[in-house]
């Protein structure tokens, strides 16, 4: 199968960066929103398993201040 390319300009090529940038961080700023809004039930369901396997009425140790922020 023979390929063909088109020529572009340096200009065209540049133009194609930026809306595919763009693009790229619009789809990221979308998703970061729509995971923050369920981080929370997100991190339950990531720490079910561990708390079914702690015994009963245990629970988690941070070993550092920041790690007590991510989820719980």
């Amino acid at each position: 199968m023979e390929e063909t390319f088109q020529s572009q300009t340096l200009a065209e090529h540049l133009t194609d960066l930026r809306r595919a940038l763009v693009r790229s961080l619009i789809a990221v700023g979308v998703f970061f929103v729509g995971t923050y809004s369920f981080a929370e039930p997100i991190g339950h369901w990531f720490f079910a398993p561990l708390f079914a396997a702690l015994p009963s009425e245990s629970t988690l140790i941070f070993t550092s201040y920041q790690e007590g922020f991510f989820f719980i």
